[in-house]
């Protein structure tokens, strides 16, 4: 491996390359930032001629900073053609990285008394990371998709039913148990929701206020959930923290 000796070249002396393909001027003030911070810690990569071979961004934002000077490595080695492929790759390797974001966080939890979003990373406040676990949340539009269905396509009862003339026939039993009884049998009626959506979608505004009311549709997650008529998954209620039973 040959080594390469880093020299400082006035800025002046350092010229672009003119078909860079590489678009940075949006990076240009947050590396600017991160040179104000750092000082120059990475060099301009320069050929035999002074013409930038990697680090288009660094320069120009040496230049927005008033800086008469940077330090370079001059590529003497490097042929022509390996001067442009290696233009190239430098930029084209670095979109294969990734972050790690658990790593990241902590990372950033740790720097206190440095401005990171200077550099270019993001923080949401506490309201945003509040909303974060609803906004995308999907709501059902309950818009018209069909004709409206019957009574007997949104509620099948045939076992409560079962259940309640059972009931109703016992002996043994007083007026009041068997209506306790009536009224628990009425759990084993089973709902057909994409049914009672479509209904909703015909009802009138009244109607659809009363389904809502009876949680027959959903349209206030937060009200839901503080009626107990939904939970939270598992796995959001785990990051916010939130005491719970099994998630349903």
């Amino acid at each position: 491996m040959q080594k390469q000796q880093m020299v400082y070249l006035p800025l002046k002396d350092i010229k672009p390359y003119e078909n860079n393909p590489r678009k940075n001027d949006d990076a240009v003030d947050k590396v600017a930032a991160s040179l104000s911070a750092f000082g120059p810690q990475s060099p301009i990569i320069v050929d035999r001629n002074h013409v930038i071979i990697a680090g288009h961004t660094r320069y120009k934002a040496a230049k927005k900073l008033g800086w008469d000077e940077f330090p370079c490595v001059v590529a003497e080695s490097l042929s022509d053609e390996q001067a442009a492929a290696y233009r190239l790759a430098d930029n084209k390797t670095g979109e294969f990285a990734d972050w790690d974001d658990e790593k990241l966080d902590q990372e950033l939890a740790r720097i206190l008394n440095i401005d990171m979003e200077q550099f270019g990373f993001e923080f949401e406040d506490d309201e945003q990371d509040d909303d974060k676990y609803t906004l995308k949340v999907n709501i059902p539009q309950y818009e018209i998709t069909g004709d409206e269905p019957n009574f007997a396509d949104m509620l099948d009862s045939d076992k409560a039913d079962a259940l309640i003339a059972e009931i109703e026939s016992a002996e043994g039993i007083t007026d009041e148990e068997k209506q306790f009884l009536i009224q628990a049998s009425r759990r084993h009626n089973v709902f057909n929701y994409r049914n009672i959506a479509e209904y909703y979608a015909h009802a009138t505004p009244e109607m659809q206020r009363l389904m809502e009311k009876n949680a027959l549709v959903i349209i206030d997650v937060d009200d839901a959930i503080a009626q107990g008529y939904a939970k939270l998954h598992g796995t959001i209620r785990d990051m916010i923290g939130e005491d719970g039973g099994d998630a349903e």
